[in-house]
């Protein structure tokens, strides 16, 4: 049977984007083969038939990464196939979900599995976008109810300019100090419906708030074209929704917990910690509960739930949105209770715990040689990572029990935030030539862990010694806004510092990091369809606002780097060698590079394709002393060159001078002094320490003279 294919094409960032609508994937309730370059991704969307006993709406969102799509056998040497997702994949994955999953009806109860699968990569233009193009068609074209279509750009700032979906050369050369146009101030990946923003992802350095607001309008400008395109390819060949059960609660109940809660739930609600508020909520459901158990038989214990849930978000929002009254009464743009230290724990390199409220998180620093690098091949990337920032949220954190283990989506993501905002901090390797770690533990959560990690994080480089360039703080900010209503502007309030039941009962998470001069990463997920540009703008003049607060609070508890390292630190000294010389440097079967780390005791001596040299180990004296045998043994001799060195060999016609590093020279007799020698050993003898001037250097072979010199 022949395929039959249907394409439609527009315009984005120079290049063309096309959907490919066919009898591909006829048994997935919508599919589309998107195509940007020579990217190409097949997106599905399925929703199962039958609703699933559950308090939730039960989307799951998979990317799948190929690794024919680049060309690619990669994996173990034994399983030769793709495993468990790389952190880009979760990454472009979380992408995806976040952007799609607020215009569902959050009453559904049917499964809805969107499936992303990177079918070629051309390694110029990123899958994401397709791929998220592509869902959102696939769903808008389904019968599966949903409320988009949505759209998203890379907007990146390259030198003055705003450039939508840059290639990946244009990224590379923007970021090369070496390039004339080495200058990239920030890449965001913007997202949403028509006229709204509802996901976010951006990283940068000290990009200014104006310039970022400039990126995300020029997003928007794009997300509304692309969605009226595909508004027209779903008039002609998008299907009839469905009509799906919508989780509903009975009247009678739903006015019985209304009365209960009614005169009890403020004060439950408004504590002053959250482990008060915690507890007065547990108290007042568990009596709810039994009200409605004596009221209302056979009443299910999800719907009280959901009822209850329902009751403590319409007071937390209407008494913010009427009195500016949070739950545990701070002003709109006040900041919990800060505090820091440094120097937590005895052995390790570096150490902080940053504290706002009840949020507590511990970020610990470990120094190592280059070697230590982490290897990265994926689909995307072949390369080595020297900074590392890993998140553990251990359930201990929010005072419950569950499962340790492997980072989930949520840790990957939280960490990546967290990194992106770090790693422009960190000095050059030619700077600072060292691998660098920090493991950032949640010890107590309420609200805003991963910017706590970032503050954490650059106390502990510093309290580490690592020769940062500014320091940084994140903060989060959060929005309650109020219902959609007809003939009048909708009111919102921006909060600071959001903490537990605003972050669960909100309407937006907006986490911004940077330093005092300007934003380096900023992240921004909504529970609503999506936010106009006007309320970005104003949440970013608040959270500077914030982060120049917590900066002062920082540089109270560590005002600059340490001097020195730790003395559990290895010490890393570097050196460039010629590449031609670093067969030698290593020796047959290692032996050169593996006697000289035994010879002065070294951690290892680690060598780079360009002849980079970086020599590790605990004692200073004997790593200057392997830099030095090093030099000598690559040292290129030139003639006219003036060495020194030990006579180590008297032979009739000359003596033997040892140069250092493998190498010696031979001093003809004739070149001893002027005039006639008759023996050797009547002008040097064996030991004598000389110097001399190289007459000749061929093939290794080293004349040397005393005469001339």
């Amino acid at each position: 049977m022949s395929i039959t294919r249907k394409k439609y094409a527009i315009e984005a960032g120079g290049k063309e984007l096309s959907f490919e609508l066919s009898s591909v994937a006829e048994q997935a309730n919508a599919a589309v083969v998107a195509r940007y370059g020579d990217t190409v991704v097949l997106a599905t969307a399925v929703m199962s038939p039958d609703d699933e006993p559950l308090d939730y709406m039960p989307l799951t969102v998979d990317y799948e990464e190929r690794f024919y799509a680049a060309g690619k056998i990669i994996g173990s040497r034994f399983i030769r196939r793709e495993g468990r997702p790389s952190e880009e994949a979760v990454l472009a994955g979380r992408l995806v979900d976040r952007t799609i999953r607020p215009l569902f009806d959050s009453r559904m109860r049917r499964k809805v599995q969107v499936v992303i699968t990177v079918l070629a990569y051309d390694e110029e233009n990123d899958p994401e976008f397709p791929g998220l193009m592509g869902a959102s068609l696939a769903l808008a074209m389904s019968d599966i109810p949903w409320k988009g279509p949505v759209a998203g750009v890379r907007v990146a700032k390259l030198g003055a300019r705003l450039v939508i979906n840059p290639t990946n050369s244009e990224m590379r050369a923007a970021l090369d100090p070496a390039t004339a146009g080495g200058t990239m101030a920030f890449e965001t990946f913007t997202a949403g419906a028509k006229g709204r923003i509802n996901m976010i992802e951006l990283g940068g350095y000290e990009a200014s708030e104006e310039s970022v607001l400039d990126a995300f309008r020029a997003a928007q400008k794009e997300i509304d074209r692309l969605v009226d395109f595909e508004l027209q390819i779903v008039k002609e060949a998008g299907l009839p929704k469905s009509t799906v059960h919508l989780a509903e609660i009975a009247p009678e109940l739903r006015a019985a917990v209304e009365e209960f809660l009614k005169p009890r739930l403020e004060e439950a609600v408004y504590q002053p910690t959250k482990q008060e508020h915690a507890a007065k909520l547990r108290e007042l459901k568990s009596a709810l509960h039994a009200h409605i158990a004596e009221k209302i038989e056979d009443a299910h214990y999800k719907a009280i739930e959901e009822l209850f849930d329902e009751a403590v978000n319409d007071v937390v929002h209407r008494n913010i949105l009427e009195k500016e009254r949070r739950p545990d009464g701070r002003a709109l743009d006040e900041l919990r209770a800060l505090d820091g230290e440094v120097g937590l724990l005895p052995r390790t390199h570096g150490s902080a715990l940053f504290v706002r409220g009840n949020t507590q998180a511990l970020a610990v620093t470990t120094l190592a040689a280059p070697g230590a690098e982490q290897l990265i091949e994926t689909m995307e990337t072949t390369g080595k990572r020297r900074f590392l920032l890993h998140y553990n949220f251990p359930p201990f954190s929010v005072g419950e029990t569950g499962r340790m283990g492997g980072p989930g989506r949520r840790e990957i993501g939280h960490g990546n935030l967290a990194r992106k905002a770090v790693e422009p901090l960190i000095p050059p390797v030619g700077e600072f030539p060292y691998t660098i770690r920090i493991v950032s533990e949640i010890l107590s959560s309420n609200g805003s862990s991963s910017m706590a990690t970032v503050c954490a994080s650059v106390m502990s480089l510093m309290d580490a010694g690592v020769p940062i360039k500014k320091m940084a703080a994140g903060i989060a900010m959060g929005l309650m806004m109020e219902q959609e209503t007809r003939n009048k502007e909708q009111k919102y309030k921006v909060l600071t510092d959001i903490q537990g039941p605003e972050d669960h009962h909100g309407d937006m998470d907006f986490k911004v990091a940077g330093t005092e001069a300007g934003v380096n990463a900023l992240q921004m997920d909504v529970k609503v369809d999506g936010l106009p540009v006007e309320i970005l703008e104003k949440t970013l003049a608040q959270a500077k606002k914030a982060r120049l607060q917590i900066l002062k609070v920082m540089q109270r508890v560590i005002a600059a780097p340490r001097a020195a390292l730790s003395p559990y630190a290895p010490l890393v000294s570097s050196l460039k060698i010629d590449p031609e010389k670093i067969g030698l440097l290593i020796g047959p079967g290692g032996k050169m590079i593996n006697g000289l780390i035994k010879k002065y005791e070294l951690a290892t001596i680690d060598v780079e394709e360009d002849g980079s040299v970086f020599v590790a180990g605990p004692a200073h004296e004997k790593v200057a002393a392997a830099v030095a045998e090093i030099k000598a043994l690559t040292r290129e001799i030139k003639v006219g060159e003036i060495v020194e060195g030990n006579i180590v060999k008297i032979l009739d016609f000359g003596a033997i001078v040892d140069l250092g590093g493998g190498k010696d020279g031979m001093i003809h007799v004739s070149e001893l002094k002027d005039g006639f020698v008759k023996n050797v050993a009547d002008v040097v003898k064996l030991g004598d320490f000389v110097r001399a001037k190289v007459i000749r250097a061929e093939d290794d072979r080293i004349g040397l003279s005393l005469k001339q010199l």
